[in-house]
Parts: structure tokens; sequence; C-alpha cells
């Protein structure tokens, strides 16, 4: 018997991250690691050797452009968990692990339930989960939900860690079922997008095309609007050459 997911939620939290204002600094990646590690735990494996490897809940990947008669340039791609509505990392679970909360929205796993078989890293199309190596189950962004509803801190550090530390001001978090809500109005007045809505997920989390640099000026992945890629990759040539 896989898992149900929630007829519907009460809430909609997630992130509006902006690829305009994207630097690719890691900072949120060093704070997911920080706070996460401290909280649920984040193996590494040979951290200081000739092949480390880890687990992180949020990754950075960065994309060079080339465009005609103008300078390269260089498109930064945060990516996590999007706390899907139709998530199928949730119905793909035998054991019932993986799951969504109606209240919020949250998609998140009971590592007690998670038997490391890996069928729900296989079933998301985003590659946002990673098994632990040394803990043998499943790890995903939690939206930090361990902060977010944490009364015992201060107003303006119950947001994820990523946000909280976005040196750029390049991710948001909030209601995305309030229409108005900042991070709702952010998504509507810039256009955001949904992260290959061709998969049917319904993601939650929203995307902000980059802006076109000074007067007159192309769109940095318009010479790759031909370019047959697929998966995460394609959708990104996809969404930013249009701008």
């Amino acid at each position: 018997m896989m898992t149900a997911l929630p007829h519907a939620t009460q809430k909609k939290l997630g992130l509006v991250i902006d690829l305009d204002t994207c630097v690719g600094c890691q900072a949120c990646v060093t704070a997911c690691k920080g706070w996460n590690d401290a909280g649920i735990g984040l193996s590494d494996q040979d951290a200081y050797g000739a092949d480390p490897s880890g687990t992180f809940l949020n990754r950075v990947h960065s994309y060079q452009v080339a465009v005609p008669e103008a300078p390269a340039q260089v498109v930064t791609f945060p990516r996590s968990c999007l706390h899907c509505d139709v998530a199928p990392c949730v119905t793909v679970c035998p054991t019932g692990a993986s799951y969504k909360r109606a209240e919020d929205g949250i998609v998140l796993v009971n590592e007690d339930a998670c038997i490391g078989c890996g069928l729900c890293a296989w079933a998301c199309p985003y590659g946002a989960r990673e098994m632990d190596a040394d803990q043998g189950v499943m790890k995903k962004c939690t939206l930090c939900v361990d902060r977010i509803y944490n009364e015992t801190l201060p107003e303006e550090d119950r947001e994820p860690a990523c946000v909280r530390t976005c040196p750029t001001n390049a991710r948001h978090f909030g209601d995305l079922a309030d229409p108005d809500s900042a991070v709702s109005q952010l998504v509507a007045a810039r256009g955001g997008y949904d992260l290959m809505p061709d998969m049917g997920t319904k993601p939650t989390n929203k995307y902000l095309p980059p802006r076109k640099k000074g007067p007159g000026a192309a769109s940095p992945l318009a010479p790759l609007l031909d370019v047959q890629a697929t998966g995460i990759a394609g959708w990104l040539d996809r969404m930013l050459g249009k701008i």
C-alpha cells in the first residue's frame, strides 16, 4: 500500500528563488548543511580526502552561457525539494515514511519508518532527495520546519536557514496559497515559473527569471532555445531563453 497525499492543504509554504540576484555564493548551501547537521544529521564521507562526498539538502549549480557578440554570462541555479502538490516521492513510498502535511504542505520523511529503498529518489524528477550513506535513510529539504515554528527564536529568524543567510536576498519564504502574501505578489510581479511543469507535479516553490542586463541586452539563453536538452537543464534553457 502506497502513501496517500492530502486532498488539500491549509497553506502552501515554500520558497521563491530569484535567478536574477542569485550569485552562486553557496551561503545557502553552507547554512543549510550547518543547521540540519545539528538537527537531523547529514553525514560526510572522506570529507578531507581525495574523493569527498556527503549529503546535502540544497545544492547550487552554475551554467556558463555564451551569447554572440556579448560577454559570456553565468546563470546560477539553486535546487532543493519543491514540496510539490502532486508529490511522486510520497505516493511511491511503500512504508509511509515520505508524507505531505495537510496543515502547511511541507513534504517530510519519517526517518524511523524509512527503509532506505530509494524509490522516492527515483520518483523525484528534480533529484531533490539524497541517501545518507552513514544512516541509510533518505534526506531532503524540510523547509527548516524546526525553525519556522520555533517560538524560542526571534521572529526574524523563523524562516529557513537558506533564506535567512542569503546575502543578495535571492531566496524568499512564505505561503504561496495566499495571493496577498509577499511571495505570491513577487511571483505575480516577476512572472515566476514552475520548475519543469510538464512533469505534472505542481511544485510549490517558484523561480523568478533573470532580467535583461542593460538597455537592449539580449536574453542570455536565447541561443539555446533550439537545444533539445532534457530534464532540469532542458527546462532551464527553455525558461530562461524566453526573457
